[in-house]
């Protein structure tokens, strides 16, 4: 981990890891084969393969679209709060709208309000043909970053 890293200044992949505190393979993110395409204030993009993210029938598993959604949200969240604060998941609510069954599905996170204290975001949840599979909202606290010890 970066100390004092400003992480609005780096890419997707940098920023992550400046704030992360343990290591990637411990994430679940990156266990379910996540993916951060884009990072941007006002939009971030990921992707998550169907394949190892199955429910016993063969679809892809609720909770992978709801992982998925919480990753990008939260990235979204922790951008706006800034380098000195942290976001912390408070709601998660997911619509499955239909099966995604192979490939890979991709998900955008834009923001519906960003204030002092809270931060939610729309997650768009697409198949390869961009067909929307689930539709959530992620609300995050923002609360100051503990002190390192």
């Amino acid at each position: 981990m970066t100390e004092n890293t400003d992480i609005t200044s780096l890419n997707g992949a940098e920023a992550l890891e400046a704030a992360a505190t343990v290591p990637p393979e411990e994430q679940l993110g990156s266990r379910m084969g996540i993916a951060v395409t884009e990072y941007a204030p006002d939009r971030v993009v990921g992707t998550m393969p169907v394949a190892g993210n199955r429910q016993p029938y063969g679809l892809l598993h609720g909770g992978a679209n709801a992982v998925l959604a919480e990753q990008l949200g939260s990235i979204a969240a922790a951008l706006h709060a800034g380098a000195d604060r942290i976001a912390v998941g408070l709601e998660l609510s997911c619509t499955h709208h239909r099966a995604a069954t192979e490939g890979t599905v991709t998900g955008v996170a834009t923001p519906l309000h960003r204030g002092g204290a809270t931060a939610t975001f729309e997650i768009v949840i697409t198949d390869e043909h961009g067909k929307r599979t689930c539709s959530a909202r992620l609300t995050c606290v923002l609360r100051d970053k503990p002190p390192a010890n």
